[in-house]
């Protein structure tokens, strides 16, 4: 089976991108009911606190803290976090961090 085919993604973390001013989301699928996405995070970076719809965060690499509503998260490699629709959430990378996240309607 080949990457093309939309199904099967091999070497999912190397599909991260990682920028200065932030990061750049790359969509396995992308449509209005679901997305799924690997992220690349620069060591410091950050994605401030939001509210959004139910989400889950499956990280690949690096180490920091992600905050899901009043409680704070040690993030590293294998660890998953699931967060209810309208809770707020956010990230802090302590090191270079890649995830994958999946986001729809719950």
């Amino acid at each position: 089976m080949s990457e093309t085919s939309q199904i099967y993604f091999l070497e999912t973390k190397s599909k991260a991108v990682f920028a200065a001013d932030g990061p750049k989301p790359q969509f396995l699928i992308d449509t209005p009911k679901f997305k799924s996405l690997v992220v690349g995070l620069e060591a410091g970076g950050q994605i401030p606190v939001h509210p959004g719809e139910a989400a889950m965060y499956h990280f690949l690499e690096g180490e920091g803290l992600m905050t899901v509503g009043d409680e704070t998260f040690a993030i590293k490699p294998g660890v998953t976090v699931v967060v209810p629709s309208g809770a707020k959430r956010g990230m802090n990378a302590k090191t270079r961090v890649v995830f994958l996240g999946a986001k729809g309607e719950a």
